[in-house]
């Protein structure tokens, strides 16, 4: 039997160039319809990009290559039309529906069509939450394993670990919906201060150490479920040389990305709410200087995102118009920890120390060197500007791989910071507090805040009596 086709792991698919060096040494340069420059792929048209995908006796795409496509090509078409490209493809040129296979020419190819259908199921498996993607995936793999045990236990395999991963996301969601529900249902306005708050993030986990890995632990948790595919969809737009509408104007594919960005603005809000609620500035204080701990050693970890989600919540103008109560504050870490984060030439300290991060992570021993959490807003923002920087399409109608290769650099750095495992243990309760505790509105903020210290301006005084009025009513 021959093997399958090896591929390497994720961080070693790109080199620093963006190319891999050695790409389509086994098909000619001259492909029809493909324009190299150096060995390296720089267009082609969609035709050819999806006849390069398909393996042959003598030929298997280089992985770079197939995950740059399923991952780009969703610009421009459905990933179902892709894989009844694929199929059909597949079946024509290996003769897979005629009546008498031959066994042999199938046991040559049946392991790389295998190996492609893995690898599709494997990094993009939400495209098969769509029947049809479902129908031909089975059609295939049926016509390769039909005349032989092996083949017939791989393809068994291969449906089994699909089915098993969409039914964890699925279930991921119901948890998503649940804890949403949960905290939406809590969320009071508060009318005035109360005098005796019942629990606060101090007492449910008063070591900032121990906050930092549980929010590690939703960081890590909320990544894994972002497929590759969610930052391309993000922005699909309709292709200008296609009829049809837009490729996913109406449906939703971009949830677990969604979820991930509302876990950011929940912790921001959260850190607010928590500073402005204790009635005694003493407290008010003591709450300030623990959150500056916490994003330190999240900084530490290397959870970037959870480190800016804390300080964008200090830096709400709510929080920082406490000046009576800042006065309290040490500030001197807070301080190296907004310049680590300072949006100046571009977050040019943050790309530094995520740098640093992703090189640590690289030569890591240990899961817990392994960890890099971007700042997640800015790694979206980043990919956006490289899509919207330069043309998809080329004046003679290729595809601009070139620019796909760059995405796809990016997105799949992304993709082995998020199959890190947590090192850290689960704290059920923190976590339950962290997901589900009511937070505050803007106005709630603001009417907690005035409460505590008093308007200082006309401004400040009319927004108070405003929100003391609406509150009441």
């Amino acid at each position: 039997q021959e093997r399958m086709p090896q591929t390497p792991p994720f961080a070693a698919m790109f080199d620093s160039s963006g190319y891999n060096r050695n790409l389509y040494q086994t098909k000619e340069d001259d492909c029809g319809g493909l324009y190299y420059h150096d060995n390296n792929l720089l267009s082609g048209s969609l035709e050819a990009l999806i006849q390069h995908l398909v393996p042959n006796v003598d030929y298997y795409p280089d992985r770079t290559y197939i995950f740059t496509f399923l991952l780009s090509s969703r610009l421009f078409m459905h990933p179902y039309e892709v894989m009844a490209k694929v199929c059909h493809l597949c079946t024509e040129q290996q003769r897979l529906s005629e009546p008498g296979l031959d066994k042999n020419r199938i046991r040559k190819i049946a392991p790389k069509i295998l190996q492609l259908l893995t690898e599709w199921t494997e990094t993009f498996p939400y495209d098969f939450r769509d029947e049809r993607m479902m129908r031909n995936l089975k059609e295939l793999a049926q016509r390769i394993a039909s005349g032989d045990e092996m083949y017939w236990k791989n393809v068994q395999q291969l449906l089994q670990n699909l089915i098993r991963k969409l039914a964890t996301v699925s279930q991921y969601e119901e948890v998503l919906a649940k804890i949403n529900a949960t905290s939406t249902d809590r969320l009071t306005v508060l009318k005035t201060k109360p005098q005796s708050i019942q629990r606060d993030i101090i007492t449910v986990c008063n070591d900032p150490y121990t906050l930092a890995q549980q929010l590690t632990h939703i960081e890590l948790e909320r990544l894994n479920y972002i497929g590759p595919e969610e930052f391309v969809q993000a922005f699909v737009q309709k292709d200008p040389l296609d009829n049809d509408k837009g490729c996913y104007g109406d449906r939703k594919k971009t949830r677990h990305l969604e979820a991930y960005v509302e876990w950011f603005n929940r912790l921001s809000y959260l850190v607010a709410t928590e500073i402005c609620m204790p009635v005694k500035k003493k407290h008010r204080a003591k709450v300030i200087e623990y959150f500056i701990d916490v994003a330190r050693e999240c900084f530490n970890i290397g959870n970037f995102n959870s480190l800016m989600a804390i300080i964008s919540g200090m830096n709400m103008s709510s929080v920082s118009r406490l000046k009576k109560t800042w006065a309290k504050v040490k500030t001197a870490k807070f301080d190296i920890l907004e310049h680590q984060m300072d949006p100046s030439s571009n977050f040019y300290n943050y790309r530094t120390a995520l740098r640093g991060a992703a090189q640590r992570s690289l030569t890591a021993h240990s899961s817990r060197e392994k960890i890099v959490i971007p700042f997640f807003s800015l790694l979206i923002k980043d990919i956006y500007f490289l899509n919207e920087g330069c043309a998809s399409r080329l004046p003679n109608g290729h595809i601009n791989f070139e620019k796909f290769w760059e995405l796809a650099k990016q997105v799949s750095e992304f993709m082995t910071w998020k199959q890190v495992e947590c090192p850290f243990e689960r704290d059920r309760k923190i976590l339950q507090y962290l997901l589900t505790v009511p937070v505050f509105s803007d106005d709630a903020l603001y009417l907690a805040s005035y409460e505590s210290e008093s308007p200082e301006n006309h401004i400040e005084k009319d927004r108070w009596k405003t929100l003391r009025f609406v509150s009441e009513v």
